[in-house]
């Protein structure tokens, strides 16, 4: 029990020491890049503000890259300093020495799962809306409630919430749409209630709508005109709606479910995030394989291998599985896997292949 804590601890050590380097490097290139897109446009506070908003998302990626060097780093060093030797001495086997670092892989998994999830989503979330602020000068939103589609959108003639009872999948075409517009200074202008509406470029295109205005003073009824195609202006575009919709990753995991059920009561696709879902929760596992494809290659005492040739067979070896896992959600998205399988087969392929690696090594 002393030796698994020993290896638990140096492991732990190691992956909190990478990690910190990586997001040391990743702040900087967020850094130089928001400054070059953004230019004197924003403050260096504001500039500061997007990238630390930015960093854990970008973080959130890289952590199987962060695993399996973490691994080699440890398994490296054992073995420089004949520890792994000692171990395989005293009797135990290296698949001992492995069972500390893939316990530890699979609590962080647990961890950032759980915990890092709903940051990322929180602050991915945030950083969308302050970059459409500092860009455009206005933010749009897409949710969902128990009446149906909300949107907001917003421009230099003032703001305007769109509600509809359904939409296409896309949301670029609404149904029994409801929308209330907002003057500038914030007070509400005009109402109006349509059939349908069809985003274009630069405007929604309403069918069969009907428009009161809200002037004080007036009375809406009296000054209500029907229109057979009315014309309202508008900032959002698909690929924004797109990117605030379909985005699984702006829900937090705890959310997910509900915001899933939502999906299917409002005649939407809930697929990505189903996908994504699942993807999430087989996270952990995936991380182990990542351990177990680090500690096939960097077992071996250094005399008796390459130690260059074995790192980059290692990272090699796991940006393959990884390219495996995202190539398997794609097809989980697009309908020709089922979401469980294209979320759990990989990381449990990638466990079993990296295993066999390590019996290979160890026993030949």
């Amino acid at each position: 029990m002393t030796l698994h804590f020993y290896y638990a601890r140096r492991f732990l050590s190691l992956f909190l020491g990478i990690f910190a380097v990586f997001a040391l490097f990743q702040g900087l290139l967020d850094l130089i890049d928001e400054l070059r897109q953004l230019g004197d446009e924003v403050s260096f506070g504001e500039t500061l503000q997007l990238v630390i908003l930015k960093l854990p998302e970008g973080l959130y990626e890289i952590l199987p890259l962060v695993m399996i060097l973490a691994t080699v780093a440890m398994f490296i060093g054992l073995a420089r300093s004949s520890e792994l030797v000692a171990t395989r001495a005293a009797g135990r086997s290296g698949l001992t020495a492995l069972m500390a670092p893939a316990t530890v892989a699979l609590l962080i998994g647990a961890i950032i799962v759980a915990m890092m999830n709903p940051i990322v989503a929180a602050t991915s979330k945030r950083y969308a809306d302050l970059r459409e602020t500092y860009e455009s000068g206005n933010t749009s939103a897409v949710s969902f409630g128990p009446e149906g589609l909300w949107l907001r959108q917003g421009g230099e003639d003032g703001q305007s919430v769109i509600r509809a009872a359904r939409a296409n999948p896309e949301a670029t075409e609404l149904y029994d749409v409801s929308i209330v517009t907002y003057a500038p200074d914030g007070g509400p202008a005009m109402r109006i209630q349509a059939e349908s509406a069809a985003l274009s470029d630069g405007a929604w295109h309403l069918t069969d709508a009907k428009a009161w205005p809200l002037t004080p003073g007036l009375n809406p009824e009296l000054g209500a005109r029907l229109h057979v195609e009315y014309e309202l202006p508008s900032t959002l575009t698909r690929e924004s709606i797109r990117d605030r919709f379909g985005r699984p990753s702006a829900v937090a995991i705890w959310d997910l479910p509900q915001f899933i059920a939502g999906l299917e009561e409002s005649g939407f696709s809930a697929r990505r995030h189903i996908v994504w879902y699942n993807m999430e929760l087989a996270r952990p596992l995936f991380l182990v394989a990542m351990v177990l494809v680090g500690a096939a290659f960097t077992m071996q005492p250094t005399r008796l291998a390459r130690t260059g040739l074995a790192v980059l067979s290692a990272v090699l070896l796991g940006f393959g599985l990884y390219y495996v896992r995202s190539f398997a959600q794609i097809m989980g998205e697009n309908g020709q896997l089922a979401p469980v399988v294209a979320a759990w087969v990989p990381p449990t392929a990638s466990v079993l292949l990296a295993l066999g690696l390590v019996l290979h090594m160890e026993d030949g």
